[in-house]
């Protein structure tokens, strides 16, 4: 894939024009903020823009893996997290303490659970 065919694949996604810039893709004005793709002494780099900046997030030999590897970032569909229930809301603003307490028991588990887990208790002494 290419770029070219890249913006035809985005579009035909769904992805908003306004979450990506592409050289030679048209759709308007360069995003704010979102993603980019560029070319630079012969590498294709993928990145974001935020806050006035860019930050390279990943470099690649060719424009095709570049271009399969924003695209695969472009469309993830994992859903969101759930929100929280009324009953959960309620909690979380009334139970603080054994919000935490429950908190530092799971990250206590998982810890343990964990190959790399032997360590003992979580930083703090798990307070």
């Amino acid at each position: 894939m290419d770029r070219y065919q890249l913006c035809e694949a985005l579009r035909a996604a769904g992805v908003p024009d306004a979450h990506y810039e592409i050289p030679g893709c048209p759709g308007g004005h360069p995003p704010l903020e979102g993603y980019y793709l560029a070319q630079r002494e012969g590498e294709w780099i993928v990145g974001v823009h935020e806050r006035g900046r860019r930050e390279t997030l990943e470099t690649f030999a060719d424009e095709s893996r570049a271009c399969a590897w924003l695209y695969e970032r472009l469309t993830d569909e994992s859903s969101p997290p759930a929100r929280p229930t009324a009953t959960e809301m309620d909690e979380m603003l009334h139970d603080s303490e054994g919000i935490e307490r429950r908190a530092q028991e799971q990250l206590k588990q998982a810890l343990t659970e964990s190959p790399r887990g032997t360590r003992g208790d979580p930083p703090n002494g798990g307070h």
